[in-house]
């Protein structure tokens, strides 16, 4: 698609996500008030919460989407990739994750939705928009601008639009690092046990004091957070983040001027392999572990000192 297209494209589905947030989010306040959250059978991944809101989610973008793209490959979480329209081979797949941190969502604490568009052709994302549903800064972009180069943005309840090209330059003394440590022994003990990374995150400044920090954050948003510098870094060294909730915000916090590798300390690529149906599949069955940080030498030092 010509780049003129592609910013129009961005501009349409940043106002689907703002419009589907605006649905969602007060059934998900009465679900959290109430206490029914609507579970169900989660059949694709069953150690993981499914509601009826994910799902509700996952057709409403579907309809949204064919109405904006003529043919696209629809590859959600919640369903195996499907392509819509008559194209037997569209350039473009659409990655959607329709509720993120559904479990809590549910109960009005944390939210977010990620969609991305993947350009076959060009082996790389064109298009990300990551919607947090229950804060002020609400929306997190990064696009293919018509000179190639990739922009990111955030963009608050009120309107208000950031650039997002300064992302953070701390050390890891001085950083606040974030790891998705929900699940007890998934997540939360493996963090517990990395000792020598929590010793150096509670290292003196220069000056005495201690500053590192160590928070919990969730899904692509987390990237985000360090791509607008609200964060210095994000970790995964456990279980690993499916493609739905690492590349959108990888390729946001890309187009930021962050940095994302993996625990050898090789960049993760753009390219994501989704050349197929069968390697879509198989790209959305695989996670991956990471590093990601506002600066290569934080990301170097944080690597350095986990445990593998």
């Amino acid at each position: 698609m010509s780049d003129l297209k592609t910013s129009q494209l961005a501009q349409q589905i940043t106002s689907m996500v703002s419009t589907m947030m605006d649905e969602i989010r007060p059934r998900l306040v009465q679900a959290g008030l109430s206490g029914r959250r609507s579970e169900t059978e989660n059949v694709r991944h069953e150690d993981n919460f499914l509601s009826d809101y994910d799902l509700w989610m996952h057709g409403r973008y579907k309809e949204l989407l064919a109405e904006l793209i003529p043919s696209f490959i629809y590859a959600s979480e919640e369903a195996d990739p499907l392509i819509i329209g008559t194209d037997p081979e569209p350039d473009l797949c659409i990655l959607v994750d329709p509720l993120d941190t559904s479990e809590l969502a549910v109960r009005s604490l944390h939210g977010y939705t990620h969609i991305m568009v993947y350009s076959r052709s060009l082996k790389r994302p064109i298009i990300a928009v990551v919607g947090d549903i229950f804060h002020h800064v609400q929306l997190y972009i990064g696009l293919r601008d018509e000179n190639g180069s990739d922009r990111a943005f955030m963009v608050t309840a009120s309107g208000d639009r950031h650039a997002l090209n300064k992302p953070s330059n701390a050390r890891l003394s001085q950083a606040l690092v974030t790891n998705y440590s929900m699940r007890p022994k998934e997540r939360f003990l493996p963090l517990a046990g990395q000792q020598r990374f929590l010793d150096a995150l509670s290292a003196p400044s220069e000056d005495g004091k201690k500053r590192g920090r160590i928070g919990v954050d969730f899904g692509s948003v987390s990237l985000c957070h360090v791509a607008a510098g609200f964060t210095d870094a994000t970790v995964e060294f456990a279980k690993g983040f499916a493609i739905w909730d690492l590349s959108p915000g990888h390729y946001i916090l890309n187009a930021a001027g962050g940095v994302v590798i993996d625990l050898e300390g090789n960049p993760i690529s753009m390219d994501c392999g989704l050349n197929s149906l069968s390697e879509i599949n198989k790209a959305m069955s695989a996670r991956r572990k990471f590093i990601a940080a506002g600066n290569r030498a934080l990301a170097d030092q944080i690597r350095e000192v986990i445990r593998q």
